[in-house]
């Protein structure tokens, strides 16, 4: 059995320009999330799903606090942005997702639809692609209603091909996993539709849940890597690439193995041509590559970094102090058809890193797609 120990050691490297010593990967497992503060709302209490969270979180020693009502308050904490951020990171909410949630919204090109179990994530990712998507203070809020959730999806389905849910575009479900049994409940559910497929990506390595599941591979597992400078420095709270790495090999094993037998992928993101980009990619592929070494059904997603005006002003009162290169001067401006922008890499930056990353890819993984490069 491969161990973290075992594989290549990565460079220490900070996001500067000059390039550090190799230094021993870390190999920690991340922390279970246990809030600060945990509520409910009492339309979450009427949900049988709802009682089991209640039951989980009780079993963790957390103190929960009945609302009297279904409306959040008291997020807004201390004086300033900052320290609502870290009240709201701290919290638990337990609710009831309304009607509109039952209305899937497409969600290309990751999968066909957005199935969120919950929104809001315990980690602390400079970049957060949440900043500036969802209203409010960054709590985490769970659903109590997943039944009903999963249930709804069948409408989606269509005849003769297979429909693909995205259960990780407002929140890292694994991350959360020991508090709401979500991710369990969705993976027994999507057993069952032969014309379905549940989709999640995680930084997080706590996957004991999900071994053993009788999943009939219509859940794809895949997990966000990162080159080392990034990982160790944008990515706070969350399991160290090689913990990823090996919750990945775990996962995509054979059961006869140990394993879990998912079908598995890889997130890579986001893509950064940090100073020496190609030697600190180039060492995660060849550990990646090192762990998965028996047949396996794997795929890759290409994502690199982009930030949009309201999502950097977010982004820069969470973290003041951030590393995270946020400068518009270099970007090119990618505009939507409704008008609104994102900042990207310059073309002809973004042909050569694709071109690069295509190749070392195939090169190690000839049998493993790539879903898409954006």
């Amino acid at each position: 059995m491969l161990t973290a120990g075992s594989l290549v050691s990565l460079s220490d490297t900070l996001l500067t320009d000059q390039p550090a010593p190799a230094a021993a990967p870390r190999t920690h497992s991340a922390k279970l999330w246990l809030p600060q503060r945990v509520v409910f709302t009492p339309d979450a209490l009427d949900e049988e799903f709802g009682q089991q969270m209640l039951a989980r979180v009780s079993a963790q020693n957390l103190e929960v606090e009945l609302l009297k009502s279904n409306r959040l308050t008291g997020l807004r904490q201390g004086d300033d942005v900052r320290a609502t951020y870290r009240t709201a990171k701290n919290t638990l909410a337990v609710v009831k997702a309304p009607a509109g949630a039952l209305r899937l919204q497409p969600t290309p090109p990751s999968a066909d639809w957005q199935l969120n179990l919950a929104e809001g994530c315990p980690a602390h990712c400079q970049y957060c692609y949440l900043a500036g998507s969802l209203s409010g203070p960054p709590v985490v809020k769970a659903f109590a209603n997943l039944p009903q959730l999963l249930t709804n999806t069948a409408t989606y389905e269509q005849p003769g091909r297979v429909v693909s849910f995205e259960a990780s575009c407002y929140t890292d479900v694994l991350g959360i996993e020991h508090l709401t049994g979500s991710l369990a409940e969705a993976v027994r559910h999507f057993s069952t539709r032969e014309g379905a497929q549940l989709r999640f990506v995680s930084k997080y390595d706590h996957i004991g849940p999900l071994l053993g599941l009788p999943h009939q591979g219509r859940t794809r597992a895949r997990f966000s890597l990162n080159a080392e400078p990034v990982a160790r420095r944008l990515e706070g709270g969350t399991a160290s690439v090689e913990a990823r790495i090996l919750a990945l090999r775990r996962l995509a094993l054979p059961v006869s193995s140990g394993g879990g037998g998912y079908p598995v992928g890889v997130v890579l993101a986001p893509i950064m041509p940090i100073p020496d980009w190609q030697r600190h990619y180039t060492e995660l592929l060849d550990r990646l590559q090192l762990a998965l070494d028996f047949d396996c059904d794997l795929t890759v997603e290409f994502i690199t970094h982009r930030f949009t005006p309201g999502s950097k002003d977010v982004l820069l009162q969470w973290y003041p102090n951030t590393s995270l290169d946020l400068a518009e001067e270099g970007r090119a401006v990618k505009r939507n058809k409704f008008g609104g922008l994102k900042y990207v890499y310059q073309p002809e930056q973004m042909q050569a890193m694709k071109a690069w990353f295509y190749a070392e890819w195939q090169r190690r993984f000839p049998n493993a797609p790539v879903q898409y490069w954006t």
